[in-house]
């Protein structure tokens, strides 16, 4: 039976020759993930089973909503999580000092790899897909009874394939690929299915872009995005991590539901406007819209290489004088190396705050809440009413060199302007 890569891993890990869309499964999980916010009612439902934990080695927990801790209620959320994990002996427990962004961390660290099953008490869970992993968000209370047993139930979602052509063009990104698909099908366009990325374009894709796009698959309703193990996966992953894996690939003859082309060459940079991501408009078609806050971070876009993109068109320039701007590295190994590569230095020079790694201001948690009546550009993953802050505050999401040229000008713009 022919079968999409999602099904393939599924069926493997529920010891089934195959499955199909819409079948009923229980498979065992290569990772449980869970956040400071997430693992809390997770451990309480995890208590009342009253086993041990399933496998040390394959729980991961990250406090970094509201770490390093924003005041009393947070801190205590922190301590249970910390005091489960010594109690436990979780191995991978990223303290603070250590963590980082969930989702910037786990492939970073490799703790992520293909032909993984990965459950995440945290929606953007999703972001595992981009190095061939079935990776998907759950509830606290499927966290805790994964954390026991080491399995859990799936639907078996059914397949849409978005065959990616073509190479971006300067100041596209990764980014503007979700966006634009995005506004092409809507929020609820892919609601509990999979998206299958393939096609020659992928090649020119980098991790980071691939990231970013699963990342946000979840902003269209998918179970999960995923992508085809290649050439740029494998130089990824070497020295990166030391689990074993299995590449798998979709049948030439699977199913899939529809079939979306996009042609990478097609592109231009674009900004989701309030307050939904498939509100996408391309930068150039806006009018003068003047903003308050840029953040530049996330686990969407908080990488190497988003501040890159970033600190080249901030470089020599100054923030405008009306713009808050927060910097955010995912991860202390992305701070530590902006640093030495000198991109921090040229946010601060240029007027920016640089924030320690957390989720902080995507959420409407802390490090750059709004007011109402404010606009932000962000790079984050959703831009709902209230999502930053003031219901009466507005969120537009966009790409790394697109907010840094709008921290600059004051208004929504695209990089071109910079270089002029």
């Amino acid at each position: 039976m022919a079968m999409t890569m999602t099904e393939k891993i599924l069926a493997s890990h529920a010891g089934l020759e195959s499955v199909q869309a819409g079948q009923l499964i229980k498979a065992k999980v290569d990772v449980v993930l869970g956040n400071d916010i997430t693992s809390p009612p997770a451990i309480a439902e995890f208590n009342k089973i009253g086993r041990p934990v399933f496998d040390k080695d394959k729980i991961v927990l990250v406090p970094d909503h509201f770490i390093p801790n924003k005041d009393i209620k947070s801190a205590q959320m922190a301590k249970t999580l910390r005091e489960f994990a010594h109690e436990h002996d979780i191995t991978n427990y990223f303290e603070v000092g250590r963590m980082g962004i969930e989702h910037v961390l786990l492939p970073e660290e490799g703790l992520v790899v293909p032909g993984e099953v990965i459950i995440g008490a945290d929606s953007h869970t999703c972001t595992y897909g981009a190095v061939g992993a079935f990776a998907t968000g759950v509830g606290s209370t499927d966290m805790g009874a994964a954390m026991a047993t080491g399995d859990t139930w799936f639907k078996v979602p059914s397949a849409i394939q978005v065959n990616i052509t073509g190479s971006m063009p300067k100041y596209v990104c990764g980014k503007d690929v979700i966006l634009t698909l995005i506004g092409m099908i809507g929020v609820d366009g892919a609601r509990y299915q999979s998206l299958e990325f393939t096609g020659p374009g992928i090649a020119n894709l980098s991790m980071t872009d691939r990231l970013t796009i699963a990342n946000m698959a979840i902003e269209c309703g998918a179970k999960n995005g995923i992508f085809p193990i290649d050439g740029v996966t494998i130089a990824y992953l070497n020295g990166r991590t030391k689990k074993t894996y299995q590449a798998v690939s979709a049948d030439s003859d699977a199913i899939y539901t529809r079939k979306i082309d996009i042609d990478l060459s097609d592109l231009t940079p674009v900004v989701a406007l309030p307050h939904l991501p498939e509100n996408v408009k391309a930068v150039r078609e806006l009018p003068e819209i003047s903003i308050d806050q840029v953040v530049i971070g996330s686990c969407t876009n908080g990488r190497i290489e988003d501040l890159k993109q970033a600190a080249v068109i901030m470089s020599g320039k100054s923030v405008h004088p009306k713009v808050r701007t927060i910097i955010i590295p995912g991860s202390q190994a992305v701070y530590l190396e902006a640093l030495e590569k000198g991109y921090i230095s040229t946010f601060i020079k240029a007027g920016a705050v640089v924030s320690t790694p957390t989720c902080g201001p995507c959420l409407g948690g802390y490090m750059g809440i709004l007011a109402a009546g404010e606009k932000a550009v962000t790079t984050t993953n959703r831009n709902f009413k209230g999502r930053m802050g003031h219901v009466d505050s507005e969120v537009y999401l966009t790409g790394p060199a697109v907010a840094a040229a709008s921290a600059i000008t004051g208004r929504i713009c695209g990089p071109e302007e910079m270089v002029k």
